[in-house]
């Protein structure tokens, strides 16, 4: 429910409640403005737009922005991702395919292989590609020019992009998390577009549990406009929001059941820690992988749980969150500390210290 990657049936629900322009587009202001004004010059020297690089976490806009960037130049929109292109000879087939304008959407742009990676560079700078023709000492280097195409690369972890990468986009544009302002915006014009009456409280309890993020906000509107449609319910104020998402387990804080598994193990299983990431999946029997990367982020940036050398930690928040009271004397930032310097406090069985 408050993931931010969607099954094949949800993107195309989301995809028609995409906007189409940067006007409709709401929330990352400044990235808009910087956008705009890259695309209006563009237009303005009858050229193509240079390459933009788009990062942040998922579900925030970037394949939206991908579509409006082609809308606005007026120009087709070819789609693809990094780990579809395995093979330096895959980039070349869709390189020499794009016509002059083009636009091309590369999602995922840190998972390509290095080779077609390599490539990119000459094809970005250069406009040209050299195909290579036979193998061993026979082989020959044939080059092939390009029109002039826009690279959209789309990225969730930009750290792991090489700089020589990073340096051949004209713009770069990191987009953060909404605030819950923002995210009613999101929702009013999803509800006008799916014809469905929520009053102002409504908006803001499903905007409130919506992790800051659009794509989590118009699922869990579609989820409460079928808990109203069933229980014959014609406008959705707060208390049919609440009790709605109440049913789908996303509490007031947008916490999920796992979420809420991770922070109850923390402080009821292991005394609000430290302890090692393997332990805690295995206590709320989840891969490590997903406790890491679908809970931790969202309980880390809200102050509800810890990550220290020795593992994770539950902060106050998280017991004040459950309603328990914390130990005698608990307060997670003289724990942290005390973690960095005294080797002695235990760890729990199967647990390694851990600088994640």
């Amino acid at each position: 429910m408050v993931s931010a990657d969607g099954e094949p049936e949800e993107r195309m629900i989301e995809a028609a409640l995409r906007p189409k322009s940067l006007a409709d587009f709401v929330g990352q202001r400044r990235v808009r403005e910087q956008l705009s004004l890259v695309l209006q010059a563009s237009r303005l020297r009858g050229r193509s737009a240079d390459h933009v690089l788009l990062s942040g976490p998922p579900g925030l806009g970037k394949t939206t922005l991908a579509m409006i960037i082609a809308a606005e130049m007026n120009a087709p929109l070819r789609i693809t991702s990094g780990p579809a292109i395995q093979h330096a000879g895959d980039l070349a087939a869709i390189l020499s395919s794009l016509g002059e304008g083009e636009v091309l959407f590369l999602d995922e742009i840190h998972r390509m292989s290095r080779p077609a990676e390599e490539m990119l560079y000459m094809a970005m700078e250069d406009f040209r590609v050299d195909i290579v023709v036979g193998k061993g000492a026979g082989a020959t280097a044939i080059p092939l020019d390009l029109p002039p195409f826009t690279l959209v690369g789309a990225t969730t972890r930009a750290g792991l992009l090489p700089g020589p990468l990073r340096d051949r986009f004209g713009f770069t544009g990191h987009l953060e998390f909404y605030a819950v302002d923002e995210l009613e915006l999101v929702l009013r014009r999803s509800a006008g577009l799916m014809d469905l009456a929520v009053n102002s409280a409504g908006f803001a309890e499903i905007a409130k549990r919506s992790r800051g993020t659009p794509r989590i906000a118009n699922r869990l509107l579609r989820r409460v406009r079928d808990w109203a449609l069933v229980h014959g319910i014609e406008q959705i104020d707060a208390r049919a929001a609440s009790a709605a998402l109440d049913m789908y387990e996303v509490d007031a804080r947008g916490l999920d059941r796992l979420d809420r598994a991770v922070l109850q193990a923390l402080v009821s299983k292991f005394h609000g820690g430290p302890v090692g990431l393997s332990t805690l999946a295995i206590a709320v029997g989840e891969e490590t992988e997903t406790v890491e990367t679908v809970a931790e982020p969202y309980l880390v940036r809200e102050g509800l749980l810890g990550r220290t050398p020795r593992g994770r930690i539950a902060m106050p928040a998280a017991y004040e969150h459950l309603g328990i009271e914390p130990p005698a004397g608990y307060a997670a930032a003289s724990l942290s500390a005390r973690l960095d310097e005294d080797e002695t406090l235990p760890l729990f069985a199967g647990d390694e210290p851990t600088a994640d």
